[in-house]
């Protein structure tokens, strides 16, 4: 089973933030896999990714459109940064591409 883990945040914390950690999750739902996203908004850190979350995931998907705190957690996992605008409109798309390269690192 594929696992997927994601941080959104976006300047203002707010809307865009929970937008797009909704929109990735359903994608990534939507192709079998198992999904977390963390929401990094104006309350804080929400939903937070454990050791054992970010030890299992096949990929990270990182919102680019501000810092995400704890980055450095990542530092040994794929990553995908993508804008939340995409994360929100984009997001089937976003795991096409995800699919693609797992298959590719797979083989």
């Amino acid at each position: 089973m594929t696992n997927i883990v994601a941080v959104t945040a976006c300047p203002s914390g707010v809307a865009h933030t929970y937008m797009a950690a909704e929109s990735i999750a359903n994608a990534a739902k939507a192709n079998g896999w198992n999904v977390k996203v963390e929401t990094q908004g104006s309350i804080g850190i929400e939903n937070e990714l454990t050791k054992e979350d970010v030890a299992a995931a096949d990929m990270v998907i990182l919102t680019k459109d501000i810092g995400i705190k704890f980055e450095e957690r990542f530092k040994d996992k794929p990553v995908v940064r993508i804008g939340v605008s995409d994360a929100v409109r984009r997001a089937p798309q976003v795991m096409e591409k995800v699919a693609a390269y797992l298959a590719k690192a797979s083989a």
